[in-house]
C-alpha cells in the first residue's frame, strides 16, 4: 500500500500561495490499456484547505464536459478519492478545463452528487484555459492547480491538522478519449475498470 508525507501550504513573502511540486506519479496501469500519458500530482494542505497539483503529458487531450457534476470522467480527467471515517468516500473529478465534479457515498453504486454550489467553490486553474478542446495526435503537457475547502467535506472534517491520517487515492483517466486509460497511484487488483474500491485507497499523513 502506497502512503505519502502531506506537508503544510508555503507562501511567498508576497503571501502568495506556492503550489507544491508534482513529483508523485500516477503509473499504475492496473487493467493495461495502452495509452501514451503521463502523470504527476503533488498535495499540501492548511487548517482550511487542501492544495493540489496535477501535472499531465498526453497526445490526446479531449474535454467537452462544461457543466458541475456533469461526466468529466469521459474527458482527459484527473482524480481525488478521500475517506475519513473508513466508511463512505469522496470523489472529487476534474476535466483538463477545470470542470468540477464532486460525489459521496460507499461504492459506485450509490453516490450522491453534493449541491453545485458547494462544489463550485473548488478552485481549478487549468493551464488548458476552460473552454472545449479536442487535440489530436499532438504531445501537450498541462497541469491543474486545485483549491478544495474545508467545508466541501461538511461535518467530516473541522480542520486539516498534523498527525491526521486518511485513506485516498489519484487517478488519471479518460473514457471516451482516443486512448481510454486508467490509471491510479495506489494499485488496484481488481478484474475491470474501477477506482470505486476504497479496499485499495494508499494513506496520506498530514506533518
Amino acid at each position: 500500500m502506497n502512503q505519502l508525507v502531506i506537508n503544510k501550504i508555503k507562501t511567498a513573502e508576497s503571501g502568495e500561495v506556492l503550489f507544491p511540486d508534482a513529483e508523485v506519479e500516477i503509473a499504475n496501469n492496473n487493467w493495461n490499456y495502452p495509452a501514451d500519458v503521463s502523470v504527476k500530482f503533488g498535495m499540501a494542505y492548511d487548517l482550511d484547505n487542501f492544495y493540489l497539483k496535477y501535472k499531465v503529458d498526453e497526445k490526446h487531450p479531449k474535454a467537452v464536459c462544461t457543466k458541475t457534476n456533469g461526466p468529466v470522467w469521459e474527458d482527459s480527467c484527473v482524480e481525488f478519492f478521500i475517506s475519513f471515517n473508513n466508511k463512505e468516500y469522496y470523489n472529487l473529478e476534474f476535466n483538463c478545463i477545470g470542470t468540477r465534479l464532486v460525489g459521496i457515498g460507499t461504492s459506485n453504486k450509490d453516490r450522491q452528487w453534493l449541491n453545485e454550489k458547494t462544489v463550485e467553490k473548488i478552485f481549478t486553474n487549468p493551464t488548458l484555459g476552460v473552454n472545449p478542446i479536442d487535440i489530436e495526435d499532438k504531445p501537450t503537457e498541462w497541469e491543474i492547480d486545485i483549491i478544495i475547502p474545508k467545508s466541501v467535506f461538511a461535518s467530516n472534517i473541522r480542520k486539516f491538522e498534523p498527525g491526521q491520517i486518511f485513506k485516498a487515492n489519484f487517478y488519471k483517466c479518460g473514457d471516451k478519449q482516443k486512448q481510454m486509460h486508467f490509471l491510479s497511484w495506489n494499485p488496484i487488483e481488481h478484474e475491470a475498470p474501477n477506482f470505486h474500491l476504497p479496499a485499495f485507497f494508499g494513506t496520506i499523513e498530514l506533518i
